[in-house]
Protein backbone atom coordinates (compact mmCIF):
# COMPACT_ATOMS: atom_id res chain seq x y z
CA UNK A 1 0.00 0.00 0.00
CA UNK A 2 1.31 3.36 -0.97
CA UNK A 3 1.81 5.79 1.67
CA UNK A 4 -0.93 8.49 2.83
CA UNK A 5 -0.34 11.81 3.29
CA UNK A 6 -2.30 13.80 6.31
CA UNK A 7 -2.56 17.61 6.80
CA UNK A 8 -2.00 19.07 10.70
CA UNK A 9 -3.37 22.89 10.57
CA UNK A 10 -1.95 22.81 14.03
CA UNK A 11 0.16 26.01 15.05
CA UNK A 12 -1.33 26.45 18.62
CA UNK A 13 2.17 25.18 20.26
CA UNK A 14 4.44 27.95 17.99
CA UNK A 15 5.95 30.64 19.86
CA UNK A 16 6.79 34.11 18.11
CA UNK A 17 4.68 33.52 15.27
CA UNK A 18 1.69 31.68 14.27
CA UNK A 19 0.82 30.89 10.72
CA UNK A 20 1.84 27.07 10.16
CA UNK A 21 -1.34 26.00 10.30
CA UNK A 22 -1.81 27.56 7.12
CA UNK A 23 1.43 25.25 5.50
CA UNK A 24 -0.97 22.02 4.54
CA UNK A 25 -3.06 24.23 1.97
CA UNK A 26 0.36 26.16 0.69
CA UNK A 27 1.83 22.73 0.00
CA UNK A 28 -0.83 20.85 -1.56
CA UNK A 29 -1.56 23.83 -4.28
CA UNK A 30 1.96 23.97 -4.99
CA UNK A 31 1.94 20.15 -5.31
CA UNK A 32 -0.98 20.54 -8.23
CA UNK A 33 0.68 23.89 -10.05
CA UNK A 34 0.99 23.87 -13.31
CA UNK A 35 4.42 25.52 -12.54
CA UNK A 36 5.96 21.78 -12.54
CA UNK A 37 5.11 17.85 -12.58
CA UNK A 38 4.33 15.22 -10.30
CA UNK A 39 7.62 13.16 -10.95
CA UNK A 40 10.32 13.14 -8.80
CA UNK A 41 14.28 12.45 -9.39
CA UNK A 42 13.82 8.60 -9.63
CA UNK A 43 11.88 9.26 -12.62
CA UNK A 44 8.43 8.24 -10.77
CA UNK A 45 5.44 10.00 -11.15
CA UNK A 46 4.81 10.53 -7.15
CA UNK A 47 0.95 10.66 -7.56
CA UNK A 48 1.52 6.80 -7.88
CA UNK A 49 3.31 6.72 -4.27
CA UNK A 50 0.77 8.39 -1.71
CA UNK A 51 -2.94 8.34 -1.31
CA UNK A 52 -3.93 11.95 0.27
CA UNK A 53 -6.52 11.51 3.14
CA UNK A 54 -7.00 15.69 3.50
CA UNK A 55 -6.45 17.57 6.83
CA UNK A 56 -7.10 15.97 10.23
CA UNK A 57 -10.43 18.21 12.12
CA UNK A 58 -8.76 20.87 15.04
CA UNK A 59 -11.16 22.97 15.18
CA UNK A 60 -13.10 22.55 18.42
CA UNK A 61 -11.18 19.10 19.37
CA UNK A 62 -10.81 18.96 23.26
CA UNK A 63 -6.53 17.86 22.62
CA UNK A 64 -5.53 17.89 19.27
CA UNK A 65 -2.56 15.93 20.07
CA UNK A 66 -4.56 13.11 20.88
CA UNK A 67 -6.24 13.12 17.95
CA UNK A 68 -3.12 13.23 15.62
CA UNK A 69 -1.63 10.21 17.99
CA UNK A 70 -5.26 8.59 17.17
CA UNK A 71 -5.50 9.17 13.52
CA UNK A 72 -1.31 8.04 12.63
CA UNK A 73 -2.86 5.10 14.76
CA UNK A 74 -5.66 4.41 12.33
CA UNK A 75 -3.22 5.06 9.29
CA UNK A 76 -0.80 2.46 10.54
CA UNK A 77 -3.54 -0.03 11.44
CA UNK A 78 -4.67 0.54 7.93
CA UNK A 79 -0.85 -1.35 6.76
CA UNK A 80 0.32 2.52 5.00
CA UNK A 81 2.81 4.99 6.02
CA UNK A 82 1.75 7.58 7.34
CA UNK A 83 3.60 11.15 6.26
CA UNK A 84 2.01 14.49 8.01
CA UNK A 85 2.35 17.86 6.81
CA UNK A 86 2.14 20.59 9.87
CA UNK A 87 1.81 22.24 11.23
CA UNK A 88 4.57 23.34 14.14
CA UNK A 89 7.04 20.83 15.24
CA UNK A 90 4.94 20.08 18.21
CA UNK A 91 2.61 17.77 16.13
CA UNK A 92 5.94 15.47 16.33
CA UNK A 93 5.83 13.83 19.66
CA UNK A 94 1.96 12.61 19.31
CA UNK A 95 2.98 11.23 15.89
CA UNK A 96 5.60 9.34 17.39
CA UNK A 97 3.72 8.16 20.33
CA UNK A 98 1.17 6.50 17.46
CA UNK A 99 4.28 4.64 15.63
CA UNK A 100 6.61 3.63 18.93
CA UNK A 101 2.93 1.38 19.95
CA UNK A 102 4.22 -0.64 16.92
CA UNK A 103 7.62 -0.35 16.28
CA UNK A 104 10.33 -2.52 19.23
CA UNK A 105 12.75 -0.08 17.81
CA UNK A 106 12.67 3.04 16.64
CA UNK A 107 15.18 5.52 15.02
CA UNK A 108 14.35 9.34 14.78
CA UNK A 109 16.26 10.99 12.11
CA UNK A 110 15.59 15.04 12.74
CA UNK A 111 16.65 18.06 10.41
CA UNK A 112 16.20 21.38 11.72
CA UNK A 113 18.15 24.24 12.86
CA UNK A 114 17.46 23.90 16.52
CA UNK A 115 17.42 21.11 18.58
CA UNK A 116 13.50 21.34 20.01
CA UNK A 117 14.97 19.88 23.30
CA UNK A 118 13.56 22.69 25.38
CA UNK A 119 12.54 20.92 28.60
CA UNK A 120 9.72 23.45 28.73
CA UNK A 121 9.56 27.14 26.64
CA UNK A 122 8.25 30.01 27.79
CA UNK A 123 6.39 27.95 30.82
CA UNK A 124 5.31 25.62 28.03
CA UNK A 125 6.45 21.52 28.11
CA UNK A 126 4.44 20.86 24.95
CA UNK A 127 5.74 24.19 22.98
CA UNK A 128 7.04 23.64 19.37
CA UNK A 129 10.97 23.85 20.93
CA UNK A 130 10.40 20.68 23.11
CA UNK A 131 8.92 18.08 21.43
CA UNK A 132 12.23 15.84 21.41
CA UNK A 133 12.64 16.58 25.07
CA UNK A 134 8.79 14.50 25.27
CA UNK A 135 9.94 11.88 22.66
CA UNK A 136 13.05 10.94 24.63
CA UNK A 137 11.83 11.70 28.28
CA UNK A 138 9.48 8.72 27.73
CA UNK A 139 11.69 6.35 25.75
CA UNK A 140 9.69 6.77 22.54
CA UNK A 141 13.08 6.82 20.29
CA UNK A 142 15.79 4.28 20.80
CA UNK A 143 17.95 6.80 19.05
CA UNK A 144 17.92 10.42 18.03
CA UNK A 145 20.04 11.66 15.52
CA UNK A 146 20.35 15.52 14.80
CA UNK A 147 21.24 17.24 11.48
CA UNK A 148 21.37 20.82 10.86
CA UNK A 149 20.84 22.22 14.06
CA UNK A 150 22.87 25.30 14.50
CA UNK A 151 21.36 27.04 17.26
CA UNK A 152 22.44 25.18 20.68
CA UNK A 153 22.53 26.65 23.54
CA UNK A 154 23.72 25.49 26.84
CA UNK A 155 20.84 24.22 28.27
CA UNK A 156 19.81 22.19 25.01
CA UNK A 157 23.61 20.88 25.16
CA UNK A 158 22.85 19.35 28.56
CA UNK A 159 19.38 18.16 27.27
CA UNK A 160 21.41 16.36 24.68
CA UNK A 161 23.92 14.86 26.81
CA UNK A 162 20.88 13.35 29.33
CA UNK A 163 18.86 11.58 26.01
CA UNK A 164 22.32 10.54 24.27
CA UNK A 165 21.44 12.23 21.42
CA UNK A 166 23.60 12.26 18.52
CA UNK A 167 23.88 15.86 17.26
CA UNK A 168 25.34 16.39 13.16
CA UNK A 169 25.63 20.08 13.81
CA UNK A 170 25.81 22.33 10.59
CA UNK A 171 29.97 22.99 11.21
CA UNK A 172 30.32 19.20 10.61
CA UNK A 173 30.20 19.52 6.61
CA UNK A 174 27.59 18.14 4.41
CA UNK A 175 29.75 14.40 4.15
CA UNK A 176 28.95 13.67 7.85
CA UNK A 177 25.57 14.18 7.78
CA UNK A 178 25.03 12.07 4.62
CA UNK A 179 26.99 9.73 6.12
CA UNK A 180 24.66 10.00 9.60
CA UNK A 181 21.54 9.35 6.87
CA UNK A 182 22.78 6.28 5.12
CA UNK A 183 24.53 4.49 8.14
CA UNK A 184 20.57 4.31 9.73
CA UNK A 185 19.04 1.14 10.14
CA UNK A 186 15.91 -0.74 11.55
CA UNK A 187 12.29 1.52 11.31
CA UNK A 188 13.12 5.07 10.76
CA UNK A 189 11.11 8.19 11.36
CA UNK A 190 11.84 11.70 9.49
CA UNK A 191 11.03 14.90 11.15
CA UNK A 192 11.89 17.47 8.29
CA UNK A 193 11.56 21.25 9.95
CA UNK A 194 12.07 23.64 6.96
CA UNK A 195 14.28 25.82 8.55
CA UNK A 196 17.08 23.42 8.41
CA UNK A 197 17.21 24.71 5.30
CA UNK A 198 19.12 28.29 4.88
CA UNK A 199 16.57 31.68 4.53
CA UNK A 200 18.19 32.12 0.81
CA UNK A 201 16.25 28.51 -0.10
CA UNK A 202 13.20 28.83 2.77
CA UNK A 203 12.21 32.39 3.55
CA UNK A 204 8.94 31.23 4.23
CA UNK A 205 9.26 29.98 8.31
CA UNK A 206 8.55 31.35 11.55
CA UNK A 207 12.61 31.00 12.73
CA UNK A 208 14.55 31.99 9.68
CA UNK A 209 18.54 30.88 10.76
CA UNK A 210 20.94 31.83 8.51
CA UNK A 211 23.84 29.48 7.72
CA UNK A 212 21.51 26.32 6.84
CA UNK A 213 21.54 23.88 3.91
CA UNK A 214 20.61 24.29 0.14
CA UNK A 215 17.96 22.41 -1.09
CA UNK A 216 19.71 20.19 -3.15
CA UNK A 217 21.90 18.87 0.17
CA UNK A 218 18.53 18.34 1.92
CA UNK A 219 17.81 16.00 -1.17
CA UNK A 220 21.12 14.59 -0.84
CA UNK A 221 20.81 13.54 3.01
CA UNK A 222 16.84 12.22 1.96
CA UNK A 223 18.18 10.52 -0.52
CA UNK A 224 20.47 8.70 1.09
CA UNK A 225 17.95 7.01 3.98
CA UNK A 226 18.12 3.40 3.28
CA UNK A 227 15.11 2.44 1.43
CA UNK A 228 12.37 0.91 2.54
CA UNK A 229 13.33 2.08 6.34
CA UNK A 230 10.80 5.02 6.53
CA UNK A 231 7.78 4.16 8.84
CA UNK A 232 6.46 7.56 8.75
CA UNK A 233 7.55 11.23 8.39
CA UNK A 234 6.13 14.44 9.07
CA UNK A 235 7.34 17.87 7.22
CA UNK A 236 6.84 21.27 9.49
CA UNK A 237 6.91 24.69 9.98
CA UNK A 238 6.35 26.18 7.00
CA UNK A 239 4.93 29.52 7.36
CA UNK A 240 2.94 31.02 4.23
CA UNK A 241 2.31 34.01 5.47
CA UNK A 242 6.17 34.67 5.76
CA UNK A 243 6.88 33.20 2.25
CA UNK A 244 7.81 34.82 -1.31
CA UNK A 245 5.94 33.52 -4.34
CA UNK A 246 5.26 30.59 -2.92
CA UNK A 247 8.94 29.53 -2.73
CA UNK A 248 9.06 27.63 0.58
CA UNK A 249 5.76 25.40 -0.46
CA UNK A 250 7.86 24.41 -3.66
CA UNK A 251 11.04 23.55 -2.08
CA UNK A 252 8.87 21.59 0.69
CA UNK A 253 6.76 19.83 -2.34
CA UNK A 254 10.37 19.14 -3.69
CA UNK A 255 10.92 17.70 -0.51
CA UNK A 256 7.56 15.69 -0.15
CA UNK A 257 8.56 14.15 -3.63
CA UNK A 258 11.48 12.71 -2.49
CA UNK A 259 10.75 11.33 0.97
CA UNK A 260 8.00 9.28 -0.52
CA UNK A 261 10.39 7.47 -2.94
CA UNK A 262 12.57 6.62 0.27
CA UNK A 263 9.33 4.81 1.57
Amino acid sequence: MPATLLGVPFDGASSFQRGAALAPAAIRAAFHSPSTNTWNEDVTDTTSLFLDAGDLAIDGVTDPRDSITESVAELLQQGTTPILLGGDHSITWPIVRAIRARAERLTILHLDAHPDLYHSFDGDRLSHASPFARIMEEKLANHLVQIGVRTMNGHQRDQARRFGVEVVPMRSGLEAMVTAARRLDGPVFLSLDLDVLDPAFAPGVSHAEPGGLTTREVIGIIQAIPRGRLVGADLVELNPANDLRDLTARVAVKLLKEIVARV
